[in-house]
């Protein structure tokens, strides 16, 4: 069944700084996977390349024959292998199984949840990022770690970008008749290392996507996460 696209925030352009009232502030991580394999080359880029090469072959210095022959019939032993790159396209990119961190290995991915979230309409599950609600951790990126770690269990194969949030919204209700006031989301960067699963917990779903398919799940802050996001 269709998951519901409900939206959670309203992105604005506000200042980086704590609020001193009652207002809440929400620490979210944003946790992405690497690109495990290099990108394919654009053909514009393989045509300039392929050109560029030409031309700098016409003015190498050319070597005597005999040294190539040389050259070539070295390292030719027993222990060579030929050389057999792994499939870009793996069976999770065939199933398109959003549950693998095998897919999409030339993008990053990014962790979604669906469950419970501070500030949902109607308190009904929706996708959102891992959180917390900012209480008395020693600093807001401590908050943030926490958030991540109830989900994975540990924080062994996570690597924190920096001491400060990519990204600041502020939380408008989208109902009129809810109950709670508006609130602070930062969202901090965390990294996979060196793992290709982990057993995510606390929510009811989760789902690795790429940029282009996280924006889909949260069509009313695409414009804002496209520009925080480096896809």
């Amino acid at each position: 069944m269709q998951r519901s696209l409900t939206s959670l925030v309203r992105p604005l352009v506000a200042k980086r700084e704590f609020s001193t009232n009652s207002e809440k502030i929400v620490a979210s991580v944003l946790f992405e996977r690497l690109p495990v394999v290099i990108p394919k080359i654009d053909p514009v880029v393989y045509a300039f390349e392929e050109f560029s090469f030409r031309w700098r072959n016409q003015f190498r210095r050319r070597y005597p024959d005999e040294f190539l022959d040389k050259s070539d019939s070295r390292g030719k032993g027993d222990y060579q292998m030929d050389y057999v790159p792994a499939p870009r396209i793996t069976e999770a990119d065939k199933t398109n199984d959003r549950k693998s961190l095998q897919r999409a290995l030339d993008r990053r991915l990014y962790l979604l949840l669906y469950g419970n979230a501070y500030g949902a309409p109607d308190g009904k599950p929706v996708w959102h990022f891992p959180e917390q609600v900012y209480e008395s951790e020693e600093t807001l990126r401590k908050c943030a770690e926490l958030a991540l770690e109830s989900v994975l269990g540990d924080l062994s194969r996570t690597y924190f970008v920096g001491n400060a949030p990519i990204g600041h919204m502020v939380v408008q209700p989208t109902d009129k008749g809810q109950d709670y006031p508006s609130f602070k989301r930062f969202i901090f960067k965390s990294q996979v290392i060196a793992t290709n699963k982990f057993n995510i917990g606390k929510c009811e779903d989760y789902l690795w996507v790429t940029k282009d398919e996280l924006l889909e799940y949260f069509p009313e802050q695409a414009e804002y996460l496209n520009k925080m996001i480096i896809s």
